[in-house]
């Protein structure tokens, strides 16, 4: 019998400037706490310091529980912080999927559990056709969303959810980060969006936090117990269980579809946007 493989999760953001590398951190350091040997991996960076090192990756390298190689661990990196897609095509590159997801497999063949952290929004271009929305697709995992809590956050977040239902992928769970502390309104805020987003929330990160702490307020479980089923049972099986979907998942996409057709988008696609 085929070994079920390690959990694995995509974590995306609302917009760029989020902290989807902070929170993919702290669920790094929650995964390690329950004793998994959990690593992050970064396909796409942009922005490197005098070293040609990416922030990013290395924070993402530091929370890991196992050392693995970093042509693993970030398959492509750009020296401008810019749009991916830009610099990509400045450096003659061209973002291929196929070599993302073949690292993605080594590194799951190496670790308990693997974090894949996107770059900026869902919808942000690889190339001059596919998007992070195609690189989440391909890899077949359940998606955790970082919502950052600041002024327009609802829409956002609604927009990403909406957009993750129409890949056929699932929403396993959201994390509320509180980027703005002199945000208006945020328990108002955040209620709404709990109303609106009908999987678990995570865990809201609290402003000036720490890895350490921002894992503390988590209830996030990659090991027995209820919340792991809730999680294993929302999209870490093996990618050949991917059209197998609760009525609801189809249904919701469905409807999606049905508006999207009706407001005039194409494929479904929402209006890309300039992140990195």
């Amino acid at each position: 019998m085929k070994p079920s493989p390690s959990p694995a999760w995509f974590v995306t953001g609302t917009d760029t400037e989020v902290g989807k590398t902070f929170a993919t951190c702290a669920l790094l350091l929650s995964l390690r706490r329950q004793g998994y040997r959990a690593v992050g991996m970064k396909p796409v960076a942009a922005g490197t310091d005098a070293d040609g090192r990416n922030e990013d990756v290395e924070r993402l390298i530091a929370a890991s529980g196992l050392a693995a190689p970093r042509e693993l661990i970030n398959p492509y990196l750009f020296q401008p912080p810019i749009a991916p897609h830009i610099a990509a095509d400045e450096a003659g590159v061209t973002i291929d999927i196929g070599r993302i997801a073949d690292a993605f497999d080594r590194l799951r063949g190496m670790a308990d559990a693997v974090l894949v952290e996107g770059v900026g929004g869902f919808r942000v271009p690889l190339d001059r056709r596919g998007d992070v929305a195609d690189l989440a697709q391909r890899l077949a995992l359940p998606v955790i969303l970082v919502v950052g809590m600041r002024l327009g956050c609802i829409s956002h977040a609604l927009l990403t959810v909406d957009a993750v239902a129409a890949r056929g992928l699932t929403l396993a769970g959201w994390i509320a980060n509180r980027i703005d502390p002199s945000m208006p309104r945020f328990e108002e805020n955040l209620s709404a969006l709990r109303e609106r987003i009908d999987v678990p929330l995570f865990g809201v990160i609290p402003p000036a936090s720490t890895p350490e702490r921002a894992a503390d307020c988590l209830r996030f479980s990659g090991g027995q117990g209820s919340e792991d089923r809730d999680l294993r049972g929302q999209g870490s099986e093996d990618r050949d269980l991917r059209g197998q979907k609760t009525d609801e998942l189809a249904a919701l996409r469905a409807g999606v579809r049905t508006e999207n057709r009706a407001l005039g988008f194409r494929g479904q696609r929402l209006e890309r946007t300039d992140d990195r």
